[in-house]
């Protein structure tokens, strides 16, 4: 058997956490011809399949898991013996993958990314917006943002950005025809704008005053998986929506919205950047943290 080179491998690394030919390609700057081909020669030359396909869907075969399994710590230990060298730099090279929310990105993450990737030129920052809670190693990113009270107890986290609100609004044409609401409980008999998580589940509100939360799950006529979508319905008088308060605040401020319930609105504990305690800091990352550090 004729051993498989370094790139061979490689591909299969990535497909097999991809478990998906097409975003496999696209990763590697292949066609998914192409791909399907190296791994078809890859299993040929191994003598084993590595992957069960359909046209609906790819998994590893217990082969293919017994050799992601030994060969990802493996690659990583190279990743590592590579990234060693950015100490002989002036300053840090290499690609750097952050997942985070939309709204998160546009609000906090992206100003700070454009700045430092005009201090750190040799640093190539791929942003992968997703809502959905995903777990950053496995998904093959050195770090994420997310709220500070939903991280997970294993991993290393600094604020980026000041604590956030949500608010609840609509226009001055929707309270025409409708009351405002004074209390959480309200909302059940008004037209609402609501959010499907990533899941499938619906985002029930969340209120909150003098220590009393309350979760009010609103009903309305449109459902949208984007909260930033929701300021244009509202403006438009179709439902009231509950946003971040930065999202809104120009046109809050020029009465094309209105707030209730203001005093139920809470604060968030604010964006954290988080990343691996027990994982080697790569370089671009680590330059990241100080500049993140140094801004606040």
């Amino acid at each position: 058997m004729k051993t498989p080179s370094a790139a061979d491998l490689s591909v299969f690394l990535c497909t097999a956490q991809q478990l998906n030919f097409s975003k496999a390609a696209i990763e590697l700057g292949l066609t998914p011809s192409a791909l399907s081909h190296s791994i078809k020669a890859l299993e040929n030359r191994l003598g084993v399949r590595l992957f069960n396909r359909t046209t609906r869907s790819v998994a590893l075969t217990e082969a293919g898991e017994r050799l992601y399994a030994r060969l990802k710590p493996a690659f990583r230990d190279i990743d590592d013996a590579l990234e060693d060298l950015n100490h002989f730099r002036d300053k840090p090279s290499g690609n750097l993958r952050i997942t985070c929310g939309r709204q998160a990105c546009e609000l906090v993450l992206l100003p700070i990314a454009s700045e430092f990737l005009l201090a750190y030129p040799d640093i190539r920052l791929e942003v992968v917006e997703s809502d959905a809670l995903l777990d950053i190693v496995a998904n093959g990113f050195n770090a994420g943002v997310r709220f500070g009270d939903r991280l997970e107890a294993d991993m290393v986290s600094l604020p980026i950005g000041p604590t956030m609100r949500s608010v609840v609004v609509g226009s001055p044409a929707f309270f025409a025809r409708h009351a405002a609401p004074q209390k959480p409980e309200d909302l059940h008999g008004l037209p609402c704008i609501r959010h499907r998580f990533p899941s499938g589940s619906l985002y029930r509100w969340e209120l909150e005053r003098g220590g009393i939360a309350q979760e009010i799950e609103v009903n309305g006529p449109l459902t949208l998986g984007d909260v930033s979508l929701m300021v244009g319905p509202a403006l438009q008088g179709l439902g009231l929506a509950y946003v971040f308060e930065d999202m809104v605040s120009e046109h809050l401020a020029s009465g094309r919205l209105l707030q209730v319930l203001g005093d139920w609105c809470p604060f968030y504990p604010g964006l954290h950047l988080y990343y691996p305690s027990r994982r080697h800091v790569p370089a671009p990352l680590k330059a990241f943290i100080d500049f993140v550090r140094h801004r606040r």
